[in-house]
């Protein structure tokens, strides 16, 4: 298999087991997913199914209790803490539901913080926010603030902030669940945009209008994948 043809996300047998006071949840249970390059695919199933435990997984903010995970072909489980740390801050763009915004950082200072953390050079910074919130139809709000703005214009800044890394994938967790219809369909149609540029995009959501958006739906159930459908 040649670097084209490998998965940028490869699980394999996935478990997660969560204990607490003697008893066990069965979050995911036997997971096997590959995501390729540029491919868009959406998480849908009910609420407690295990979409975000799986979103988490895969945006190492969480390891699962057994099973396999490669991250464009490197075994996750060898990685150390502060290797995930700095992987997430590269090659990982995160679009959360509740926007994740810094009140009191302007909307570019919320964009260019994880390319601080990287410690890229503030010209270069600068230029990548910029193009940035010009990708997304926010730059003439730079200097606002997030009290200032509605909750389609955070979300579209949250998109700005995760596009501006140039991640391997990005993941949304139901990133229009704290909008309104209208503003839905437009953050649905930025991500649809950013799809067709080339973006690789794994998305949870429990709303089967915008699962539809995605090439590829993965449907999950009880913490099992019980059918996938494209198109």
């Amino acid at each position: 298999m040649n670097a084209s043809e490998q998965p940028v996300i490869r699980l394999e047998d996935v478990s997660k087991v969560f204990l607490t006071e003697e008893v066990e949840t069965h979050a995911l249970s036997g997971v096997g997913l590959s995501i390729h390059r540029n491919e868009y695919v959406s998480i849908s199933g009910p609420s407690g199914c295990g979409k975000s435990t799986l979103l988490s997984i895969i945006g190492l903010l969480d390891s699962p209790t057994n099973g396999n995970y490669l991250l464009d072909g490197k075994p996750v489980a060898t990685l150390k803490q502060s290797e995930k740390v700095r992987i997430r801050n590269r090659q990982i763009g995160f679009i959360f539901q509740n926007f994740n915004l810094i009140g009191d950082l302007s909307v570019f200072e919320n964009a260019e913080l994880p390319l601080t953390y990287r410690g890229m050079r503030e010209a270069e910074r600068k230029q990548r926010i910029q193009e940035a919130l010009e990708r997304v139809g926010m730059a003439h709000r730079a200097k606002h603030f997030p009290g200032q703005l509605s909750g389609g214009e955070q979300q579209r800044v949250a998109v700005a902030r995760a596009i501006a890394g140039k991640p391997l994938v990005l993941l949304a967790d139901e990133p229009t669940g704290n909008l309104d219809s209208r503003n839905g369909e437009a953050v649905m149609e930025l991500l649809d945009e950013l799809h067709k540029e080339g973006a690789t995009i794994c998305m949870v959501t429990h709303d089967a209008r915008f699962a539809r958006h995605a090439a590829r739906t993965v449907h999950l159930f009880d913490g099992r994948i019980v059918e996938e459908a494209t198109g």
